[in-house]
């Protein structure tokens, strides 16, 4: 006896696709990241994962932590992916306080760790008086 599968109807069955092409402020950031501050230190910690450390650029510039990697496309012939090939980066400001001069990374099982000093303290907010013009 033949049974009837019923099959499933996609109205659009290129959309995860087409989600992807989209500018990136509509997407997620290709390099996921958490912050928080310990032991005085500011950290920042970016899932990277099947990444080697010499395909990962840690910068500071001005205040801001660039995280910046390439992951290059093997050359098999696939059946399917979803993984991203290609450059990725992502950055964040720094908070008050920052020391750009003590900084250190590690990377271990996919995970990149930089921790940022806070030497400087977080600056008071102070007033500016306002002289009147004559």
């Amino acid at each position: 006896m033949n049974t009837l599968a019923r099959k499933q109807w996609i109205p659009f069955p290129d959309m995860p696709e087409w989600f992807e092409t989209l500018p990136t402020k509509f997407t997620l950031p290709t390099i996921r990241v958490e912050d928080y501050t310990e032991d005085g230190r500011y950290v920042v910690r970016a899932e990277l994962p099947g990444m080697a450390p010499e395909d990962i650029d840690v910068m500071l510039n001005d205040g801001i932590l660039t995280v910046q990697a390439e992951r290059t496309e093997r050359n098999v012939e696939k059946n399917h992916s979803e993984i991203r090939y290609g450059s990725m980066s992502r950055s964040v400001s720094l908070p008050p306080g920052a020391d750009e001069n003590d900084v250190t990374a590690q990377y271990t099982d996919g995970m990149l760790t930089v921790s940022v000093g806070l030497g400087a303290g977080k600056t008071e907010a102070k007033h500016v008086e306002i002289k009147h013009g004559e």
